[in-house]
């Protein structure tokens, strides 16, 4: 029988995070705290990328903010739990960096997004355990999956940019079955 190699998230040394300008004048930074991911297949550059994030585990460090994230006006996590992306493409740019593209599904709208991946390596734990690592960074246009609750200012502009800075940091184990 063969073995099947799958790389799966290590949480512990994982984040995902986003930056939104406020008033157009200073970002506001947050991050999802609960978000699984999966790479399937032994080469790690070449395998299928599945992420699944819990919408209700934003957090951006004020909690009517994120209460207002939370409802109808921006991700409806009552309604739609988790936002989802799967890889299509995964292309070497340099020696260190990748274009990863695919599907990043939100509120049931997919749409196709481009990321900037620099690739860190593969190396060994203290354990034994192959580790590989990511960071990633991108922008999307919210509006593209009809979060477009907004407020004007009396100064002309809005209260919360349309751009969504993305940015992880990812570790992921190797594991054989």
């Amino acid at each position: 029988m063969e073995s099947k190699t799958k790389w799966v998230l290590d949480p512990a040394h994982s984040e995902l995070m986003f930056k939104v300008k406020h008033m157009m004048i200073a970002n506001v930074k947050g991050e999802f705290r609960t978000f699984h991911a999966e790479i399937d297949g032994e080469d790690i550059l070449k395998a299928n990328v599945r992420v699944k994030i819990d919408a209700a585990s934003i957090f951006t460090n004020e909690k009517d903010r994120d209460n207002h994230l939370k409802s109808a006006d921006f991700f409806d996590v009552e309604n739609n739990k988790e936002l989802v992306f799967e890889s299509t493409s995964f292309e070497k740019a340099d020696d260190e960096n990748y274009k990863l593209k695919g599907l990043l599904s939100i509120k049931g709208v997919s749409k196709e997004i481009t990321l900037n991946v620099e690739f860190g390596g593969i190396n060994k734990d203290p354990w034994g355990n192959e580790k590989a690592g990511f960071s990633l960074e991108g922008k999307i246009s919210r509006k593209d999956w009809g979060l477009t609750w907004n407020a004007a200012l009396e100064t002309g502009g809005v209260l919360v940019s349309d751009e969504v800075r993305i940015s992880a940091e990812v570790q992921f184990a190797k594991q054989v079955a």
